[in-house]
């Protein structure tokens, strides 16, 4: 449990991004793909169904035992909850009203955001743009890991304990890596999630705000759906940045799964990727791409030679726009 691994850095490169090229080379043999860009018409339906499915739950749990509060936080809130911060990912991309209402969007990712208690939806935005425009761009991308958890987090029982951590790390990450001056929306959202949590624990006590804020952590933390993030760009085989997942959890993440596919057009919400690799499927069925998200979590500790240094990343050229 507690071999070093070899890696002491990041895997730099000095080669921009795959999926700009790529979207190029596929539009210009595809055009029909752009057909699928702009809003997805359900998904404002979908969110709004979770959230009251979030809020019934709220209210089934405040009378029960709290060995029944534990077991459901984890077998159901925080499966609700992950795929809820999955919607807000979709909708930081404007899938849910479209470009021209992109302040609706902003507004709707709060509403999505209250049933997960950590008033984050507004700072997602702005740090995933980036994200995509300067896919492991040194001291903007704030998905890459920080020099302390790859030095520190090197072991099979540390990276245990780092998986476990994970929402604490990405709520963290962005103040070491890149911070940026609060806005306005930012302290919109911080207002509105405080007092939707002070108003459901004067309402039903205890329990529900538990049920809320453990199974977003949970969630988030060491759970199958959480193999995404190892998933998405952790460098698995060398020279590869991003992997596609093409597995039944899909069902459950908005197809954030389709990885290779929604870096290549962020502008398709998720329903729509699979169209996009039915399409172009000579780009996407060589790449490399996983089966199970568990066998993700379980591989990324056991091997050691991944550690959160296991990632790609490069110096940034040029004038950076940020968001």
């Amino acid at each position: 449990m507690g071999n070093q691994v070899p890696r002491q850095d990041y895997e730099w490169v000095y080669t921009d991004q795959p999926h700009a090229d790529r979207r190029k080379e596929i539009l210009a043999k595809y055009p029909e793909i752009k057909s699928l860009m702009g809003p997805d018409p359900r998904l404002k339906w979908i969110v709004c169904m979770m959230v009251v499915i979030q809020f019934l739950a709220f209210y089934l749990v405040k009378d029960l035992d709290w060995k029944w509060v534990f077991f459901w936080t984890y077998t159901f809130g925080s499966c609700v909850n992950h795929s809820m911060t999955l919607a807000i990912h979709e909708i930081s991309h404007n899938a849910a009203f479209g470009n021209n209402k992109a302040l609706w969007n902003r507004y709707f990712a709060m509403f999505a955001n209250l049933p997960i208690g950590l008033p984050y939806s507004a700072s997602f935005k702005r740090y995933h743009l980036d994200h995509h425009r300067y896919l492991g761009g040194d001291g903007v991308d704030v998905d890459i890991p920080t020099d302390f958890e790859g030095w520190f987090f090197c072991t099979r029982l540390r990276k245990f304990i780092w998986i476990i951590l994970q929402p604490l790390f990405y709520a963290i990450r962005p103040l070491c890596i890149n911070p940026k001056p609060i806005s306005q929306l930012e302290l919109t959202n911080v207002l509105i999630q405080m007092s939707f949590n002070v108003l459901l624990y004067c309402m039903w006590g205890g329990k529900p705000v538990f049920y809320m804020l453990a199974g977003s952590m949970l969630g988030m933390g060491l759970h199958p759906i959480s193999g995404h993030f190892i998933a998405e760009h952790y460098m698995f085989l060398k020279g590869h940045e991003t992997y596609s997942y093409y597995g039944s959890l899909n069902l459950l993440t908005f197809n954030v799964g389709y990885h290779n596919e929604h870096h290549d057009f962020p502008s398709i919400p998720g329903r729509r990727l699979p169209i996009v690799k039915k399409i172009a499927s000579e780009y996407y069925e060589d790449l490399p791409q996983y089966s199970s998200w568990v066998r993700v979590l379980y591989d990324f500790i056991m091997d050691d030679t991944l550690s959160p240094y296991s990632r790609i990343k490069r110096k940034l050229k040029g004038d950076v726009k940020q968001e």
